[in-house]
């Protein structure tokens, strides 16, 4: 090998290695969570709040990822009952999301080519809606039924804003990229309908709230719509609605709500890009299980100069599968009976992400498509013929996917079902037990709860989280 050639090839090489550290910020990082999950999986939640703090002062979320310490954070610490440390928190994120979604937006619009990673984290809709809903349980615990009623509207107006949110938002990012004159690029998507509009668990929270205040007519209403949510979206709803009862003639009613397992994560989904500009079409493709390629999202109308197929990425999101099977509650050693599914929040992550999902295609495909041309442009310039210039080139399309890493960022610690119960007794004062039960009759975690006061006319709440 002539000395030249080796160097030339050395250096090359060089600068893909180079390349490969200098793009490791634009990976979401997640190793920091392993010993803070065990805590939580073991049920020892003051550590898990311990540990998460100390990794926040080690610098492992870092200011563009501030939203999600106050959101993992703020569930941990619920758990841990420590409810008016989670309320703080997820205020917090209640209000960075609101504006780093607006901030997010307009970077977006100002510059195409920045990869996600590198911008401040601005949380998934569904991520917020829990946050409501979580604290609305820490003021229900905290006796503070104004401050609940808040943030349970906060949630329903969410829902209802939805789909303005995103519609707004699509639209000045296509009109931003047909007006710039710096490529020859032009895209048009139709941004995916998000069918939901209606939380169930926030109905119930709120007829149990109504019918606490002596409000019946209002708790009525919620649990009406509260049963019109399953009758509407059977495709987040996909089971009978539970049996409820906000109201006892001559007893008293305990509410028991158990969260099990844990929510959705995202993970990158490898995919290509394909466009044909005799077509004016744009195609993003997958492959099944036996290597065929498989269209996922398009064809998609698009202006377009070139011809490319090449390998970048998107997130998608991921179950994390849960070993509950059932959870049975025991007053004073006594089974009354088992608590019943009222949401799955992998399946409203799913339909709410749906928004968003479009708007993350449509910037992945065009930032992709623009450095791509930008890199065919480089190609062209490149003088040497041989192994360098192959080198030159190869280092060029290794960057252009390198630097397409999708942004898997996602809070840890929301819970994957809710289930709740409603149960009649005689006013008094129990030792009350929430037993999380495996398909093949193991333990999987357990919540003992000593001299509850269960009073008529009262919202006597009871919640649990089990990891698993």
């Amino acid at each position: 090998m002539f000395p030249g050639l080796r160097w030339r090839r050395g250096l090359a090489l060089a600068l893909v290695a180079l390349m490969a550290i200098a793009c490791g910020s634009l990976a979401t990082r997640r190793g920091f969570y392993e010993p803070i999950t065990t805590q939580v999986v073991q049920h020892d939640f003051d550590t898990a709040v311990t540990l998460l703090e100390g990794a926040r002062e080690s610098g492992k979320y870092g200011e563009k990822d501030r939203l999600l310490y106050f959101l993992d954070a703020g569930f941990l610490n619920h758990y841990a009952q420590n409810y008016e440390a989670s309320n703080e928190k997820l205020e917090l994120a209640d209000a960075a999301a609101e504006e780093l979604f607006t901030k997010s937006v307009s970077r977006a619009i100002a510059s195409m080519a920045l990869n996600d990673n590198v911008l401040e984290y601005a949380g998934e809709d569904y991520e917020i809606l829990y946050t409501n809903l979580i604290k609305a349980i820490n003021y229900i615990s905290l006796s503070q039924f104004d401050a609940a009623f808040v943030e349970v509207r906060r949630a329903n107006l969410k829902l209802d804003q939805l789909e303005n949110k995103y519609g707004d938002a699509f639209q000045r990012m296509q009109r931003s990229t047909r007006e710039r004159k710096e490529n020859s690029i032009s895209l048009d998507m139709d941004l995916e309908e998000v069918r939901f509009h209606n939380d169930a668990f926030a109905r119930w929270l709120s007829m149990h709230m109504y019918a606490a205040e002596g409000l019946y007519d209002d708790a009525r209403i919620d649990h009406e719509a509260m049963l019109d949510a399953f009758r509407t979206q059977s495709h987040i709803y996909s089971f009978p609605p539970p049996e409820v009862q906000y109201r006892a003639d001559d007893g008293a009613i305990l509410s028991v709500v158990g969260m099990a397992g844990l929510g959705p994560t995202k993970e990158a989904m490898t995919v290509r890009l394909k466009t044909d500009s005799e077509l004016d079409l744009v195609w993003v493709v997958g492959t099944d299980t036996r290597g065929n390629e498989v269209n996922l999202f398009g064809p998609f109308a698009a202006r377009i100069s070139d011809d490319f197929y090449f390998k970048f990425s998107l997130p998608r999101m991921q179950p994390r599968p849960s070993a509950i099977d059932r959870i049975e509650v025991t007053v004073n050693g006594e089974r009354i009976g088992n608590l019943q599914l009222m949401e799955d929040v992998n399946l409203v992550a799913q339909e709410v992400f749906k928004a968003k999902r479009t708007m993350i295609i449509f910037k992945s495909v065009v930032r992709a498509l623009t450095k791509a041309i930008v890199a065919n442009n480089r190609k062209d310039k490149v003088d040497e013929g041989g192994l360098a210039g192959w080198l030159q080139k190869a280092a060029i399309d290794f960057t252009v996917e390198l630097t397409e890493n999708a942004d898997i960022r996602s809070a840890q610690y929301l819970p994957g079902r809710v289930y709740v119960g409603d149960f009649e007794l005689e006013p008094g004062t129990y030792n009350i037990t929430i037993r999380y039960l495996t398909a093949e009759g193991g333990v999987a975690g357990v919540s003992h709860y000593s001299d509850v006061p269960v009073r008529p006319g009262a919202f006597n709440l009871v919640h649990a989280f089990s990891p698993h």
